[in-house]
């Protein structure tokens, strides 16, 4: 797999993004990447936000004017992506992350921070590349099993016993 350039942007002030939080994105992102064989050099935006900003964000797109923990914008379409003139990047989209939601999400399931952070990336990712759960049934399926998939590769499986603590 080729390099994956990780664009990262606080854009919230509610909640202290911890230590290594950027660099498991990061990781997310080069292992979904690695997973599906991705075969060029890539670039993906993700943004940290508050509900209020990510509420904004679904409301305007999706017309759900609701707060939602992840939203996906691709800007490829059928494994075809714009191209970065400069360095050649696949620009595969943005990712915009409520870290308020995530944080309230890791404690109502009973995980760490990183794993609600790791599974957002990933599932997004997913979506930046064109997989699709709307619809339920198999793609659904599909699409969960690659996620869990990467996870457990980057040791977030859902019963791994590591949590964070914030010194």
């Amino acid at each position: 797999m080729e390099s994956v350039k990780v664009l990262i942007t606080n854009m919230q002030k509610l909640v202290k993004i911890p230590t290594g939080t950027r660099l498991l994105i990061r990781r997310c992102c080069h292992a979904v990447l690695t997973m599906e064989k991705f075969p060029m050099p890539a670039e993906v935006s993700v943004s940290f936000l508050d509900n209020e900003q990510i509420r904004q964000l679904n409301a305007e797109y999706r017309e759900k004017d609701s707060a939602t923990d992840v939203l996906s914008f691709p800007l490829g379409e059928n494994g075809q992506y714009d191209i970065n003139g400069d360095t050649g990047a696949r620009m595969l989209g943005d990712i915009a992350i409520s870290v308020e939601r995530a944080v309230e999400q890791a404690e109502q399931y009973g995980h760490s921070f990183q794993r609600e952070i790791g599974f957002l990336t990933v599932h997004s990712m997913l979506h930046l590349l064109g997989y699709d759960h709307e619809a339920g049934g198999l793609e659904a399926v599909r699409m969960r099993e690659k996620e869990e998939i990467v996870l457990q590769k980057l040791g977030l499986s859902r019963d791994a016993s590591y949590t964070f603590e914030e010194e």
